[in-house]
């Protein structure tokens, strides 16, 4: 709790300081410090983790896909209320049971003029570019993270799944029905890449991007700034009028953010995602809404995200670390889920920026979630020593001290939970360590009670639940807890094969229940996108997936 609030007394001195900063001429700089011409519009952006690549194949992390969704489309794309809508393809058709999935694409499309291209111009995009673009990701050669994307495919059709009949047709078959799949085909690792391009730069196409979206490459020195510049031969138009607005993208990489804080107070940044300890305080209220000084000043988005924190616990018996760990006992598991105040931790740490998690581990904000059908745990402290009483740990004796993981990113909520699981006898000692050796422990199963996030790589349920398949142990898939229960699996894949919505979702939340009663995990919240805007720029629009999209923004 401390921790949270050691910056406040500073920025409290320093707010009447950066409001007057705040409420000169904001955006002087944006055009001339990039074209040295007459100001243009410019939005600017501060991405503090970095971005290691332009290229849709490594599209993995957000800061990889915000870049990339401005260069780069798809056969579809997702609206604000995560709608499946057109892109380059107008239409499309699935038949044959779920099986064939056939996409009619515009003929107004154009790569990016480039010097490679003939004459230097943009060439028209074709069927046979998506079908080497999505070979492509499937390329162990290429080594895509997003190979997985199209571990359906029936590789007999086609050419190993894909087929162009004609210019404007695509084809693509499956080896069994899938309800997401249309889902998957939002994602970034999906865009459409020209193959000669690609191909004259072999792996160096991570900074020497082509695409046909809104933006185009111009410069990235790695580390200090990335600048992408208007696509005048945009296909997508908005109310008659051609997309984008903005004349370029301008992103800086402070990687203190506090510092990028003070560039977005003072009007050198026009737009700030997620609110770090050390001024959410300054920013929002108790109530989660912002503060009332800053009225005027910036605006405030909000959005569900489908994101769950959580920690998990390694129920792999096999493993002898698990073996040797009292966590191995559901009554203890299902212990430590009741010992822990969700809402206070929401309301306290977060500022009500969240969703208590007790309702299952689907997240907020998608479809499938209801939080009346699933059975998850609220704070009851008295039902947790009664568990452990029955687990043979009464008052939490003979329990030995068990070691949480984490970051330093989480370190307050996971204080917090360490005190509350202390008043019911559960003696637990926080181990951080950093980010990158925690998710190679994880991963390798090396520790058996973690803090960990889930963040949608699509819109579906189906995303989450793969986490606790027995198909998908770690470290070849996602499921951290090596979680396996037969009833569980029969429904997963029961639910994979179900186009009808209303009788998949119910699949789903049966295997949300039994997360919750057999306690692989402890969901701790379902996060919120909380975004600061500054109040001259308007058309950002924010959806549960927390994808940046600016075709349409524009600056007053």
């Amino acid at each position: 709790m401390n921790k949270i609030h050691s910056f406040h007394p500073l920025l409290n001195w320093l707010l009447p300081i950066l409001i007057f900063t705040c409420c000169g001429s904001p955006g002087k700089k944006d055009g001339t410090a990039i074209t040295g011409e007459k100001p243009r519009k410019v939005f600017r952006y501060n991405e503090a983790a970095g971005i290691s690549s332009l290229d849709p194949a490594f599209a993995r992390n957000v800061e990889n896909i915000w870049a990339v969704n401005q260069v780069f489309n798809g056969l579809v794309q997702m609206d604000e209320k995560l709608n499946i809508v057109p892109c380059i393809a107008q239409t499309w058709k699935i038949t044959e049971y779920g099986l064939k999935y056939t996409f009619h694409l515009r003929n107004d499309v154009y790569f990016q003029d480039h010097e490679k291209f003939d004459g230097g111009k943009g060439r028209k995009v074709t069927a046979a570019d998506f079908k080497h673009s999505f070979f492509r990701i499937t390329d162990p050669e290429v080594a895509s993270p997003g190979a997985w994307i199209f571990n359906n495919l029936d590789r007999s059709k086609g050419f190993s799944g894909f087929d162009s009949p004609d210019d404007s047709t695509f084809i693509l078959w499956l080896q069994k029905p899938f309800a997401p799949f249309l889902g998957l085909l939002t994602t970034q690792y999906c865009s459409v890449v020209p193959h000669e391009i690609v191909e004259f730069y072999g792996k160096d196409f991570r900074n020497h991007p082509v695409g046909t979206g809104p933006f185009r490459f111009k410069q990235w020195e790695e580390g200090v700034k990335l600048i992408l510049v208007k696509n005048e031969n945009y296909f997508e138009k908005s109310d008659g009028q051609q997309l984008p607005r903005f004349n370029a993208i301008s992103v800086a990489f402070l990687s203190d953010p506090h510092a990028a804080f003070l560039e977005f107070l003072k009007g050198e940044l026009d737009f700030l995602s997620g609110l770090e300890p050390g001024y959410k305080d300054l920013v929002l209220t108790k109530n989660g809404e912002l503060n009332p000084e800053f009225n005027g000043k910036f605006i405030m988005q909000g959005e569900p995200y489908l994101k769950t924190d959580y920690i998990g616990i390694l129920v792999d018996e096999s493993m002898d670390i698990v073996k040797k760990s009292p966590l191995q006992n559901k009554l203890v598991r299902q212990a430590i889920n009741y010992g822990i105040n969700r809402v206070d931790i929401v309301r306290f740490l977060r500022n009500n920026v969240g969703t208590p998690g007790i309702s299952g581990f689907i997240p907020a904000g998608l479809p499938s979630f209801d939080s009346t059908r699933v059975r998850g745990y609220n704070y009851n402290p008295e039902k947790a020593r009664t568990l452990l009483a029955e687990a043979g740990f009464e008052n939490g004796d003979g329990l030995p001290e068990t070691v949480l993981t984490t970051t330093s990113a989480f370190l307050d909520v996971l204080e917090y939970v360490q005190y509350q699981l202390g008043e019911i006898g559960i003696k637990i000692k926080i181990e951080v360590v950093p980010a990158a050796t925690h998710r190679e422990m994880v991963a390798r199963g090396n520790v058996n009670f973690f803090r960990k996030t889930w963040v949608a790589d699509y819109p579906d349920a189906e995303n989450f639940l793969a986490c606790f398949y027995s198909k998908n142990f770690s470290p070849a898939g996602p499921n951290y807890t090596h979680f396996h229960n037969e009833n569980f699996d029969r429904l997963y894949e029961k639910s994979q094969s179900e186009l009808l919505d209303s009788v998949r979702f119910g699949y789903y939340r049966q295997m949300d229940q039994i997360i919750m009663d057999e306690a692989p995990v402890v969901v701790l919240y379902y996060d919120r996108i909380v975004r600061l805007v500054q109040n001259n720029i308007s058309g950002i629009t924010c959806n549960p997936m927390n994808l940046l999209t600016l075709k349409k923004a524009d600056k007053k």
